[in-house]
């Protein structure tokens, strides 16, 4: 709000329009009643404030609200079509990218498989499959590159704030060049902001999943590969070089000790408790059978072997697969431990695939695991956005800062 004075008629009228849009983002459209009634303004100001941003274009009116005496009653909305973001979910294989309208709601979707050996492709640079993945999200949302506000891009690793390079993520091939962030701002026309993949999680269980209300806690994510998301005081903690989190580094008790590890892009709890463990204590436990019938990529047999190992848990079933479950809530909680003992967090939220796979005999075992080996004892709950939660993530965080500049009446 530059070039205003707090408490002015023109700063006020801001901030009450700002919380009713927000309030019909939370509730849906409301009557103007019943919008003066959740921000305590009169019916006067309610139908000023509505009128107001009617003619910004921030509100449509969406119909009526019948069956109660008199006329009926008129309903508004956030006009969906205000702004535009997008986000990418890139991983080694593919970027799948996402165009959310302001209110929220996904209006379009495309993924570009980038692997080096996918079939009738040739390697496209980085700059290329960016833009081909964003384009193919604006078409299929029926917009235009140059409508849309602000794109936020998830990636493994984290972009050094000081070099602009790509660290902690040496298996994403063609990110690592010094320019491509000053490539991409070139032919992009839109604010375009970096963040690692794991934050983008954490970003989207605080907003809509199982961290909401909450201002402090850990989400640890393990799928193809394991990281952390540490949230302090409702900031994510980034670090000096963005690697905070990057669990999968971090020695610990019951791995080999791991040199070099950015160079061999492990790290002691990862090979202690990362997705290519899980056939290897399956084949140790004499588990063929779940071994022979899986198919997919590391992570997705080790999804497998972890669902299945759940399932004869929940049957009662005291064998080969319980133990695999056991020893993985091991390798889980020991890792954990090492975290619980430095941040002290009140919530550790448990996410991917492999722990989604899990679930609840799964995190009952950790949390029981951790009782033993954490002084602090937080509360482990499983992550509730299971569907591309790095792409709603991504969504979410353009959202934020987005709907701050579109929502400011101020101006």
């Amino acid at each position: 709000m530059a070039g205003t004075t707090p408490g002015t008629p023109r700063v006020l009228r801001a901030m009450n329009d700002r919380a009713a849009l927000d309030l019909l983002l939370e509730h849906g459209p409301l009557s103007r009643t019943r919008i003066g009634k959740l921000t305590g303004l009169s019916k006067p100001t309610a139908s000023q404030l509505l009128a107001r941003l009617e003619a910004a274009g921030l509100v449509v009116a969406t119909g009526t609200v019948a069956g109660r005496p008199g006329p009926n009653a008129q309903l508004y909305a956030v006009n969906a079509r205000a702004a535009h973001v997008a986000g990418l979910d890139v991983n080694a294989q593919r970027i799948v990218a996402a165009v959310a309208d302001v209110t929220g709601e996904t209006v379009g979707e495309f993924e570009l498989r980038t692997g080096r050996h996918t079939p009738g492709r040739r390697a496209d640079s980085v700059v290329r499959q960016v833009t081909e993945a964003l384009d193919g999200a604006v078409k299929a949302a029926g917009l235009t590159r140059a409508e849309v506000h602000r794109v936020v891009i998830g990636t493994p690793g984290a972009f050094d704030p000081g070099t602009g390079r790509l660290r902690y993520a040496s298996h994403l091939p063609g990110w690592h060049s010094p320019t491509l962030l000053d490539e991409l701002a070139a032919i992009l026309p839109m604010p375009v902001e970096y963040e690692n993949d794991v934050n983008l999680v954490a970003v989207a269980e605080q907003r809509l999943g199982a961290a909401r209300g909450h201002d402090d806690f850990v989400l640890l994510w393990n799928e193809e590969g394991l990281g952390a998301a540490l949230v302090i005081n409702g900031r994510l903690h980034r670090g000096f070089t963005g690697g905070a989190g990057e669990v999968g580094f971090l020695p610990v008790p019951g791995a080999p000790l791991v040199r070099q590890v950015t160079k061999a892009n492990a790290g002691g709890f990862q090979e202690l408790a990362g997705a290519q463990v899980l056939s290897r204590l399956a084949r140790q436990l004499g588990i063929e059978d779940g071994l022979s019938r899986a198919t997919g990529t590391h992570h997705e047999v080790a999804a497998a072997l972890i669902g299945r190992a759940a399932e004869a848990t929940e049957r009662g079933e005291d064998g080969p697969y319980a133990r695999l479950l056991d020893l993985y809530a091991t390798g889980l909680a020991t890792g954990l431990a090492s975290l619980v003992a430095v941040l002290d967090p009140e919530l550790v939220v448990l996410s991917g695939e492999l722990i989604s796979g899990g679930g609840e005999p799964l995190r009952a075992r950790v949390q029981a695991e951790l009782a033993e080996l954490a002084a602090s004892r937080p509360r482990l709950i499983i992550g509730e956005v299971t569907h591309r939660p790095v792409l709603r993530g991504a969504l979410e965080s353009a959202l934020v800062s987005t709907r701050d500049e579109v929502f400011d009446t101020s101006r």
